[in-house]
């Protein structure tokens, strides 16, 4: 078994010379360039940090998809048979494609989901459900609300993204613009169908906001 009996530095900072001997054997050494060791230390440092950043993205995008599914569902049980019902079902059609996209990414980058889950399988749908009770009006100022949150987290993705190597990650830049763009005609169909004649319009797209804001939030991180 070989043992380390010293190191001799040369140019301190750059490179050392290691000393080894097995036993029986002649003393021998090797050199070590001390600035690689900090350059791989270094790199691995920008890796893990760079894992940790789309951890996140694809954590809280997936919880996000998931909960948007929960939403529609929702609104489905209470508007399904209406002659909105048709709209709903297209906008939660894609929503689907995105959550099944993103359960996709979770799987290929090793992702764990938020604990979180069960919450967003109840408030979703239930958020859903409730604003399909105030009607046409009421679902669509949801879908409003909601959408336009989601649409501007996407875009603070694709900023941070395309600052950070966007040839890289150009397969989940475009996922997340395809997500982004349906997000912004599901906001737009909102939009057309009367949400802002809702009851409370203002005070209930605010209430949603805040807390698509604070779901973010905590997707991302927990």
């Amino acid at each position: 078994m070989a043992r380390v009996v010293g190191i001799s530095f040369r140019t301190l900072g750059l490179s050392s010379r290691v000393f080894h001997r097995r036993q029986g054997e002649k003393l021998q050494s090797f050199h070590v360039n001390i600035t690689t060791v900090r350059q791989c230390r270094a790199s691995n440092l920008v890796d893990n940090e760079e894992k940790a950043v789309l951890d996140r993205i694809i954590r809280v995008d997936h919880a996000g998809e998931y909960g948007a599914n929960r939403i529609y569902a929702g609104q489905m049980a209470v508007l399904g048979r209406s002659t909105v019902g048709p709209i709903i079902q297209h906008m939660w059609d894609q929503e689907k494609e995105h959550l099944k996209k993103f359960s996709e990414l979770m799987v290929s980058h090793r992702v764990r989901p938020t604990v979180l889950m069960p919450l967003w399988n109840v408030a979703g749908f239930a958020l859903g459900a409730g604003t399909a009770l105030l009607g046409k009006k009421g679902a669509m100022a949801c879908t409003v609300a909601v959408e336009a949150s989601i649409s501007e987290h996407f875009n603070s993705q694709i900023r941070t993204l395309m600052e950070s190597d966007p040839e890289k990650h150009r397969a989940l830049l475009q996922t997340i613009k395809k997500c982004r763009d349906d997000e912004l005609e599901h906001h737009d169909t909102g939009l057309e169908h009367d949400a802002e004649l809702a009851p409370g319009y203002f005070l209930l797209k605010n209430a949603i906001q805040l807390g698509c804001r604070a779901a973010i939030f905590l997707s991302e991180r927990v």
